[in-house]
């Protein structure tokens, strides 16, 4: 290997050692039978026997008669949610302001505006308090949010009773992100199921992934079907090619769902492993008063997808960061909020100031479901070494 002359030495040691991801995807060896199943068939196209038989696996999964229709992404299903509710130009639409940044896109796709609304520190996700707060004063400014995406971030369940009563006081429909919280759930109940909408996600560092896809989960079949035809391009039935309405190229892939179908044979074994790992974390790390951890309220059972910890300023997570790096590990801060993002810096916004804070203290660790017990115990030595040093 040709090292730059410039590097430290440090950094090139680092290089010598294994990469550690934060969450790389962990496949079942269930896959190939059905990817091949595909090829022997020709059915490579977006539709065919595996995605009909992966929103049959997922609609197993989820319970509560739930319909699935398999997707491109879950940016894709976010998208079309707000199409389904009719969110237009010049709408508002209420989001999380700690998430990722596709939870707010589709907002803007469909010409309407964000309105973000910050955390509470029990879940880390959407404030019941400040939700309230913007519906009333949006009401006030003349605008009726159009509708709210609240999202399980790095799958812990957000506050679903008091959301869904905030919503329903208002007659505001609730879409839910559960892109990061396939196999949590909410007072028994599976996350991917409270929403008038909700979303999934199968990205490649998902608890279960497809490579690239997502999920749009609806209450009723006809809701469905209606997503599945503005999915295929809103081709009308007809011998000819027929369009009445806008479509998009948004359907999963016969082959992609293939890989889902392998993967979701072991769905709950990823679960297992990534609470293992936050386990492991949370012992190992438990005389170490520099690092918190986020709890699981009452009634909340997380997936887990990414093990969180809080320090106790910006330069200590940074430094870090910094020092995982340095051993050729990877990790990252939490996601940095909506109201702090370019993009969105004349967006209207109700803040407290916790996604603030947890932006500045906040770092996940590597949490993949295949991480072996040589990787976790560097991960804990690169921790300690660096609080000790």
């Amino acid at each position: 290997m040709k090292l730059n002359a410039t590097s430290t030495v440090a950094q090139q040691f680092s290089l010598m050692k294994p990469k550690i991801w934060l969450s790389s995807p962990h496949m079942s060896g269930n896959e190939q039978a059905y990817i091949k199943e595909a090829f022997d068939s020709n059915w490579v196209a977006p539709l065919g026997p595996n995605v009909n038989g992966f929103e049959i696996d997922l609609q197993s999964y989820l319970k509560e008669d739930r319909y699935v229709a398999a997707l491109a992404s879950g940016t894709s299903a976010l998208h079309l949610s707000l199409i389904l509710l009719g969110v237009a130009n010049g709408d508002e639409v209420i989001c999380q302001s700690k998430t990722f940044s596709a939870s707010a896109y589709p907002i803007v796709y469909q010409g309407a505006t964000p309105i973000f609304v910050d955390s509470e520190r029990e879940t880390w996700n959407m404030c019941p308090l400040q939700l309230e707060i913007a519906i009333k004063d949006r009401i006030a400014k003349g605008k009726t949010p159009k509708a709210i995406i609240a999202v399980h971030l790095y799958g812990m369940p957000y506050k679903v009773d008091e959301i869904n009563q905030i919503a329903l006081k208002y007659d505001i429909p609730v879409i839910e992100d559960s892109a990061e919280a396939l196999g949590s759930n909410y007072k028994g109940q599976k996350c991917g199921t409270f929403g008038d909408f909700s979303i999934l996600s199968f990205n490649g560092n998902k608890i279960i992934t497809t490579s690239g896809g997502g999920a749009l989960v609806t209450k009723t079949l006809p809701q469905k079907e209606k997503a599945v035809f503005l999915a295929t391009q809103a081709r009308d039935h007809a011998p000819h090619y027929l369009h009445s309405h806008i479509g998009y190229n948004y359907r999963m892939s016969n082959i992609i769902a293939g890989i889902g179908r392998g993967q979701m044979t072991i769905l709950d074994s990823h679960v297992a492993k990534r609470r293992s790992n936050h386990q492991f974390y949370v012992d190992a790390f438990k005389d170490n008063k520099n690092i918190i951890f986020l709890e699981e309220p009452e009634g909340c059972f997380s997936n887990r997808w990414l093990s969180c910890i809080l320090l106790d300023s910006k330069s200590t997570r940074e430094g870090l960061r910094l020092a995982l790096e340095n051993e050729n590990i990877e990790s990252r801060p939490l996601w940095k909020p909506m109201h702090q993002q370019p993009i969105f810096k004349d967006a209207p916004n109700y803040l407290n100031g916790v996604s603030d804070e947890l932006f500045e203290k906040g770092l996940c660790l590597p949490s993949g479901s295949n991480l072996t017990d040589i990787e976790r115990n560097r991960i804990v030595k690169a921790v300690n070494t660096y609080f000790n040093s």
